[in-house]
């Protein structure tokens, strides 16, 4: 008989918080949109929720049954993306069963584009300005989905896009860097910087490709930087893994976001010789921090790999190792869903995205011959 799970982990792809789990001693159960056949074999049980037909979110009602579960009642949660855009939800869940991550009231204000701007404002960092719709200035502006994750949602503003929910924000130029710290309320330690790019559609522009790390960043940043996160996580009351989302350019920057809560750069940093990072996490909301961490040797990246046509994935495919998140078969993936994971790793951030797209590249042949359109 399997052992009754320790935590439950949840998110749209909760994989990488269940192997994150594991690594960290836990025997986690999992609750998503995909069932993938990786978290199955991490979390016992791995329950799939259904997939709404108009966007990628999790329902609270189907949330709310899965979680009802005996075997699941009271067990502490671990929440990924997903949670974002509705923080009453989170709520909810935190009255029958401790929240192991920021408090809701903390995701509303760090996901609420206006507070946001004008708690930055006050800290004096620098970030695009952004209004409840454009209003038909020029300049480039991007429309984004309040809370939204992935990048799938973002597109160029226009006056029709006006809607409740939604707000525009000034397009700002640079290249993207992420930083993962972990954060107890008041203070901070960085984990690791990571590189990230999109994977571009004519839809979606925006949408989300990879990330590689650790980046090694410029000498002035490794000056700075632990101050200014610890600034943000006192300002808004961070606790437990996050990441601030920021873009460069030379030796300037503006902070489009935080992500409060674990991301899909676990894959790109969740490696030793660091101690596992879902127990600092863990460590984390409850006040206690690390003095300092170790550096990572080399790169790793993690690149999304989607699908070109509408793909069937027959039972009995022999997955790549430097494959995650693999869907269970038989199975029809849509034009422009995502496939897999890729890993790549290297002596730098560039290297480990180069050898993960050349494996990606690799999938694709592989699909071509194996999977059956």
């Amino acid at each position: 008989m399997a052992e009754r799970p320790d935590i439950v982990v949840a998110a749209l792809s909760a994989r990488a918080l269940a192997a994150a789990a594991r690594r960290a001693g836990r025997r986690p159960a999992a609750v998503d949109l995909f069932g993938d056949l990786d978290t199955g074999q991490l979390a016992e049980p791995s329950l799939r929720l259904r997939l709404p037909s108009d966007a990628l979110r999790l329902e609270s009602g189907p949330l709310r049954d899965a979680l009802a579960r005996i075997d699941l009642r009271g067990l502490p949660l671990v929440y990924g993306a997903g949670f974002e855009e509705d923080p009453a939800l989170l709520a909810r869940l935190a009255a029958d069963r401790p929240l192991m991550g920021n408090r809701p009231e903390v995701v509303a204000r760090v996901k609420d584009p206006f507070r946001f701007a004008a708690t930055l404002a006050r800290l004096g960092f620098p970030h695009p300005p952004v209004a409840p719709a454009w209003d038909g200035s020029p300049g480039d502006h991007l429309l984004k989905r309040i809370g939204g994750s992935g990048g799938a949602h973002i597109a160029p503003a226009t006056a029709a896009q006006a809607k409740p929910g939604w707000y525009v924000q000034r397009r700002v130029a640079g290249h993207a860097v992420s930083v993962l710290f972990l954060a107890d309320g008041e203070r901070a330690v960085v984990v690791g910087l990571s590189r990230q790019w999109t994977a571009p559609t004519p839809d979606s522009p925006y949408r989300y490709g990879g990330a590689a790390g650790p980046w090694r960043c410029p000498e002035r940043w490794t000056r700075t930087l632990p101050a200014l996160v610890g600034r943000l996580a006192a300002a808004f009351e961070l606790v437990g893994l996050n990441s601030a989302d920021v873009l460069v350019t030379g030796s300037d920057f503006h902070l489009l976001e935080i992500n409060p809560r674990p991301g899909a750069t676990l894959d790109v940093f969740d490696r030793p010789p660091l101690p596992p990072l879902l127990g600092l996490h863990l460590d984390a909301c409850a006040g206690r921090l690390p003095d300092r961490l170790p550096a990572l040797p080399g790169s790793r990246a993690a690149a999304v790999l989607y699908a070109g046509a509408p793909t069937r994935i027959e039972a009995g495919l022999r997955w790549p190792a430097w494959t995650a998140d693999r869907p269970a078969a038989p199975t029809v993936i849509g034009r422009g869903e995502p496939v897999c994971t890729v890993f790549g790793d290297g002596p730098s951030a560039a290297a480990a995205r180069r050898r993960a797209e050349r494996r990606q590249r690799e999938l694709a042949a592989l699909a071509a011959m194996e999977m059956q359109p």
